[in-house]
């Protein structure tokens, strides 16, 4: 009886073994039978980075890549929702994870969305290490020394993670045909141009190879003073300087317009007398540009093509 009770007990435990042995064979079959991501190797400016293509989960930084991924068509999860351009309204949405603020990303809120990518630029550069624990991190912020370059560069490493080459082939030309035009214009005005930020009551000057140098570099007008200090926020300028230097345009961007807590107020604070005894003046030449396409998102493939049109425009 007892020898029967052992050889019972035997059986069980052989089928409990075996029926074990065959699920986790066939977990291992599923898992091997999932085909395995496709990938791309991104050279940035802050390194390499491994991007799954057509990622899912994508929060975006940079409102120039931002603007890029709508003129393409491709959905994103999380933007900064504190400072959007008005022209990508749509993205205040709840439907979009609200990922702080452009210079203090909400970690928590990004962690839990568990991305597959995240697209940043100079305003978040520094915490790129931080990011890139969380998910794959590229950077993709316009470089102004070479601003087309950049800008088609910019646009080709979307066009690969997320299969859209000939949509991106398309808006380049687009944008390369109207640049010739506006270029060939600017070349028969002979025009000198100052560009400047208006913000909180004063005014910063920028010049060739500056953050809104595309204007001299690319555009082609002569810059009215060549040796313009070249930095992010602009040289200090006073409105004698403006006065001083008589130029033929004087583009403007209203800072305040566009940044959270600020007061739109350019023109009340450009158009003083001083100013008023300048060409651009006299001409009708001082050009307000949108701040959203120069500020906040220059470098899309929708904000490039609308600088071009303001300042063709501005000619006219």
């Amino acid at each position: 009886m007892r020898r029967r009770l052992g050889m019972l007990l035997m059986l069980v435990v052989v089928a409990v073994f075996a029926a074990a042995c065959g699920g986790a064979s066939g977990g291992k079959e599923e898992t091997s039978a999932e085909p395995d991501q496709e990938t791309v190797v991104v050279k940035h400016r802050l390194g390499e980075t491994e991007v799954v293509k057509n990622p899912q989960k994508v929060v975006v930084f940079d409102f120039g890549a931002l603007d890029s991924l709508d003129r393409l068509g491709v959905e994103v999860a999380a933007v900064p929702q504190a400072t959007v351009p008005a022209y990508l309204k749509k993205y205040e949405d709840s439907k979009y994870v609200n990922a702080g603020s452009l210079k203090e990303p909400d970690f928590e809120a990004i962690s839990e969305l568990d991305p597959d990518l995240i697209i940043i630029s100079g305003r978040q550069q520094d915490l790129y290490e931080e990011l890139s624990k969380i998910g794959a991190t590229i950077f993709l912020g316009v470089d102004t020394n070479r601003y087309m370059e950049s800008y088609t560069e910019n646009a080709n490493i979307l066009a690969q993670i997320f299969d859209k080459q000939a949509e991106v082939d398309t808006a380049l030309t687009e944008v390369e045909e109207a640049i010739k035009e506006l270029h060939d214009q600017v070349a028969d005005s002979d025009k000198t141009a100052l560009i400047i930020l208006a913000n909180e009551g004063n005014v910063s000057a920028y010049g060739p190879a500056s953050r809104f140098g595309i204007i001299h570099d690319v555009f082609g007008f002569t810059p009215v003073d060549s040796k313009i200090e070249v930095s992010t926020h602009g040289q200090s300028i006073s409105f004698e300087y403006i006065a001083e230097k008589n130029p033929d345009y004087l583009f403007v961007i209203d800072r305040g317009a566009v940044v959270a807590g600020g007061t739109p107020g350019a023109k009340q604070l450009v158009e003083n007398e001083l100013v008023k005894k300048t060409k651009a003046y006299e001409n009708g030449k001082i050009v307000y540009l949108d701040a959203d396409y120069w500020y906040l998102s220059g470098g899309g493939l929708i904000s490039v093509a609308e600088m071009v049109k303001e300042v063709g425009v501005a000619l006219d």
